[in-house]
């Protein structure tokens, strides 16, 4: 599946349909984030229904602690 992911083309594979998919994915999924598919912002108990397609826009933004 291919997509825009915060600015770059990336190619994933086919199991990675959703966003919840995608966070865990890219190991995310146990951090506070902010994701946006489409310009539209994707609620948390929306990550496992809310399904992923070619060509769709994705932007996460997580938040890291620090001091």
């Amino acid at each position: 599946m291919k997509f825009q992911l915060n600015g770059k083309q990336v190619e994933l594979p086919e199991l990675v349909d959703s966003v919840g998919k995608l966070l865990t994915h890219y190991q995310l999924q146990s951090r506070i984030a902010v994701v946006e598919v489409n310009k539209e912002i994707v609620m948390k108990e929306e990550y496992e229904t809310k399904m992923l397609f070619n060509g769709d826009v994705v932007e996460i933004i997580h938040f890291v602690g620090g001091g």
